[in-house]
């Protein structure tokens, strides 16, 4: 009896932890379901080890649930990411007084390098918008996808949750909503507001089953289009206009910063118009190819020449 009323606890903690992150912090679905698993993940993990009681959670059993994921094969960045979670968590447990003291504070974070992530050239992105098939029934709906994805740099999930209220095509302007319901004002740029254009006049019409949808980019049944159809949409383009590299709506968003601070963008302009809460968390998109880096060095160094 006294192991089922601590197990119903912890579900009871985890149940106000996450009506916390979705209410008061605003974190999207996708996020939420992320920081569920890993609750859930490690209350197995606690289970096994006869602890059910959130009281009895402390650091040396946190570290040695660290352990258990790095010998299930997780990565640095995994297990960090996986860290970074249970600090929340236990942080609002403390923060309610459900617990005494947060036992995630003193374990260390594993060494992690950071990956410049990978970009398209300028000329890349040209091909992979001039290679989507004109001819295709969803050619406008797929290009303005696209233009939209590289003139904003947006997230996929940003793009799939765009409304047409979000839209100030005569201004050339997009109001997007970040993570964390943040929003943000972010340009379209003349060849985006094009797409759209087309896109919204030509297809959209016909695509409408429910005329109480104001999601821009709709499906085939009338329904918006999932983050996974738009992953979908950008890997085919990619394909027609035969890039070797690996095409996602990411890939879009690491080209979109790439491109503006090659083209001397400030970094806090860039930080702003991706949505980032750190600036920190943009300076991984100040990489330049050793092209640029040669070409900076012979015009700005004394003796570069």
């Amino acid at each position: 009896m006294m192991a089922r009323q601590a197990s119903d606890l912890s579900k009871c903690y985890a149940d106000q932890f996450m009506e916390y992150l979705g209410f008061e912090r605003g974190m999207s679905s996708a996020t939420l379901l992320a920081y569920r698993r890993e609750l859930a993940r490690m209350m197995g993990f606690l289970s096994g080890q006869g602890i059910l009681d959130p009281q009895g959670i402390t650091t040396d059993v946190l570290r040695s649930y660290m352990h258990h994921l790095a010998k299930l094969g997780l990565s640095p960045t995994s297990v960090k990411r996986a860290q970074s979670a249970l600090r929340t968590y236990f942080g609002f447990l403390e923060q309610e007084k459900l617990i005494s003291a947060n036992p995630s504070l003193d374990i260390r974070s594993p060494k992690t390098t950071r990956k410049i992530p990978e970009y398209l050239t300028q000329q890349e992105v040209l091909k992979l918008l001039e290679g989507n098939p004109v001819h295709s029934t969803f050619y406008w709906r797929n290009q303005a996808i696209l233009e939209f994805l590289y003139a904003t740099g947006a997230r996929v999930s940003e793009v799939a949750s765009i409304t047409l209220v979000n839209l100030d095509l005569e201004r050339g302007l997009c109001l997007v909503m970040g993570k964390g319901s943040k929003e943000r004002l972010v340009p379209l740029g003349a060849e985006c507001c094009v797409a759209l254009r087309r896109y919204l006049t030509d297809l959209r019409p016909n695509l409408i089953t429910d005329r109480m949808t104001d999601i821009v980019f709709l499906g085939r049944s009338g329904k918006g289009l999932t983050t996974r159809s738009i992953h979908q949409i950008v890997q085919k383009a990619g394909k027609n206009a035969g890039l070797k590299k690996k095409v996602s709506p990411h890939t879009l968003r690491h080209s979109f910063a790439s491109h503006l601070l090659e083209g001397g963008a400030d970094l806090i302009a860039v930080k702003e118009l991706l949505g980032h809460s750190d600036i920190s968390t943009t300076q991984i998109y100040t990489h330049l190819d050793r092209k640029q880096l040669q070409k900076i060095h012979r015009d700005h160094h004394p003796r570069g020449g």
